[in-house]
Formats: structure tokens, sequence, C-alpha cells
């Protein structure tokens, strides 16, 4: 199986597993055991799923402040255990190609693997959320015609990008490409970094 097929597999379980409650307090109920990289994918995916819920409900209009800044706190851990979790996979990629001898020639590609797994599990959120908005009998058929092409494009986003994702990889075992990783180094949640967390520890 190519790994984008075991991917989107994977994400597309999570999103259905994630709606049989959902609800974003859900507990995560991985089937797969480290160091699998299912486990990863399946993990990644559920962060990417809690997430994408969040940022719906902080869009509430009549939330209360409070309750939107507690939700504010999670999104920016999660985007931060979103990133850790990029870095993780990118790591399994640079594990698994370490003996590749590179060619002279070889570059190096605009993100690395995991990056672009990044967007083809928000890419599975979008299809399924676009689906849901489809499937609705509250809409009339212009906008039941409008919503589906927005699939029709979403579903040849994930079969473009899961080509690339496929030929990135083939070029990366084969020497023509190589990988660097670069940290992201966040600023906002280190106290070291951002001013207003290092200004406040001097008082």
């Amino acid at each position: 199986m190519k790994f984008t097929e075991l991917s989107n597999s994977i994400f597309d379980q999570v999103i259905k597993d994630y709606h049989i409650a959902n609800n974003v307090d859900t507990p995560i109920n991985n089937p797969y055991t480290i160091p699998a990289i299912e486990y990863y994918l399946y993990l990644k995916n559920w962060i990417d799923t809690v997430q994408w819920h969040l940022e719906d409900i902080i869009r509430d209009p009549d939330i209360d402040p409070v309750n939107a800044l507690q939700i504010k706190r999670r999104i920016d851990k999660s985007n931060q255990d979103r990133t850790d979790l990029v870095e993780m996979i990118d790591s399994y990629f640079l594990d698994k190609y370490k003996e590749v001898k590179v060619r002279e020639n070889a570059n190096i590609n605009t993100e690395s693997p995991a990056w672009a797994i990044d967007r083809l599990s928000i890419l599975a959120l979008k299809i399924y959320h676009m689906n849901q908005e489809v499937i609705r009998t509250d809409i009339d058929d212009n906008q039941k015609k409008d919503r589906q092409k927005k699939l029709d494009i979403l579903l040849e986003q994930r079969t473009d990008l899961s080509t690339a994702i496929e030929e990135l990889l083939s070029d990366i075992e084969s020497g023509n490409k190589y990988m660097k990783v670069y940290k992201q180094m966040k600023m906002y949640n280190d106290p070291t970094l951002n001013p207003i967390l290092y200004d406040k520890s001097k008082k």
C-alpha cells in the first residue's frame, strides 16, 4: 500500500471515529501502538479533527468570553502538538531514508514530506465536512450543486496532493531529492522568546 493510501484511510477512519460522539472532549482511542507510523498518523488527524471543531465553536458570536479564552488556549496547545507531530513524522522519513545515497544534482523540495501529509490530513476534514453540507436536506438545488462542485474540487486536490507526495517520496528514495527539516521554532509559546511573557517575568 502506498504511504498516502495508508494515510488517507487512517484519516478517514479517525474522522468517522470522532463523529460517533462528535464531542471535542471525547478521549482518543488510538487502535495502533507506538512506535508504528500508523499510531502517529491516527494521533495527527485526531488533533486536527478536534481543533477543527474547536475553531467552529470559538466562532459562535454568542460564546461566553471566558469560555472563548479557554478554547483559544486549547487551540494554541493543539497547534504546538500538531507541529511536534509533523516533526516526529518527518523524523520517521529521515530514519527511513538515512542510507540513501544522494545524487550530486539532487535538490530540496519546498516542503518536507510530513508537512505535505499535514495538508492531506486537513483535506480529509474538508472533504468530510463539505460532504455533510452536500447531503443536507434543508438546502435548495442551487446550494447543493455549488457545494457538490466544491466537494469535487477537494477530492481532485486530494488525488493531486497524494500523487505529488508519492513522487516526492520516490525522488527521496532514489536520491534525486533530499530532506532537510527545519524545526518550526515557534516563539509565542516560549517564555524566553515571547516579549509579553519574559517582560512579565522581570516584574
